[in-house]
């Protein structure tokens, strides 16, 4: 059974500008303060592995990674 797309929210620590969005395959890139947040739809759980590995690659410090109900999702995406 093929799951729906997920939207996912990872916050590492420090800042990327926008440039950094085709690196994270087009995923939104926002900032809060001192933090990056990382955000959008992944088809599945190896995508999400892929991207933590993208991360770990950049040396970047992992804060935190947030899996949004569809209903939290579809808020943050009409902001």
């Amino acid at each position: 059974m093929a799951a729906d797309r997920i939207y996912y929210e990872i916050r590492v620590e420090g800042l990327l500008d926008s440039h950094w969005e085709a690196w994270f395959s087009g995923l939104q890139l926002g900032s809060d303060g001192a933090q990056t947040v990382i955000s959008g739809l992944l088809p599945d759980q190896a995508a999400l592995h892929g991207l933590l590995a993208k991360v770990r690659d950049l040396g970047l410090c992992l804060i935190s990674v947030r899996r949004l109900d569809p209903d939290e999702a579809e808020k943050r995406d009409h902001r």
